[in-house]
């Protein structure tokens, strides 16, 4: 094969992973790993347990690229937004990510974005979102976009990933809700 078509082939295959949406290995049912990953919310540091927030009711857990960036930015406000709803339900959100974790203090701040509403977790070495499958496959060492729902028995009750932030906070809260039926 000529080194253009290849080019081309390549070029075209990296679109089509853009494109298409992501898919989480950790499947329903899976008993998810647990962590520990230091936290931020509404700009003070704490140390997230997901051991601890299982105790009182059913954890979201959305990985997410990097903050600051504009599909990051809007899924966080999203999930700011609808944090009622999750609370009501005694659910506990918690943003991870293992893109720019030094702009978390702030990013869990800012009102456009967490606004202080629910914390957000750094994993620095992107080993919480290895023991996930959620790493960036084009961006190595990110966080890559999937939502987790775990029960309060530790079990995985739904996984939805997709690159594209608008549908994370709906698929999370119709599975934390199904969860109360």
């Amino acid at each position: 094969m000529k080194p253009s078509i290849k080019f081309a082939a390549l070029v075209l295959a990296g679109f089509a992973a853009l494109a298409s949406p992501a898919f989480a290995a950790l499947k329903e049912g899976t008993q998810a790993p647990d962590f520990t990953a230091p936290a931020y919310l509404a700009g003070k540091p704490f140390t997230f347990k997901l051991a601890d927030a299982l105790k009182h009711g059913p954890v979201v857990v959305y990985f997410f690229p990097a903050a600051h960036t504009s599909g990051c930015n809007l899924e966080a406000h999203l999930f700011s937004v609808a944090i009622d709803k999750f609370k009501a339900l005694h659910a506990t959100v918690i943003g991870v990510t293992a893109g720019n974790t030094d702009q978390l203090a702030d990013f869990s701040k800012e009102t456009e974005h967490c606004g202080g509403k629910f914390p957000v977790a750094a994993d620095a070495d992107a080993s919480i979102a290895k023991q996930y499958d959620a790493l960036l496959p084009m961006r190595p060492g990110w966080s890559d976009r999937t939502s987790y729902v775990i029960a309060p028995s530790g079990k995985i009750v739904h996984v939805y990933s997709n690159l594209k932030p608008n549908k994370h906070v709906q698929e999370t809260l119709a599975a934390v809700e199904a969860l109360e039926q």
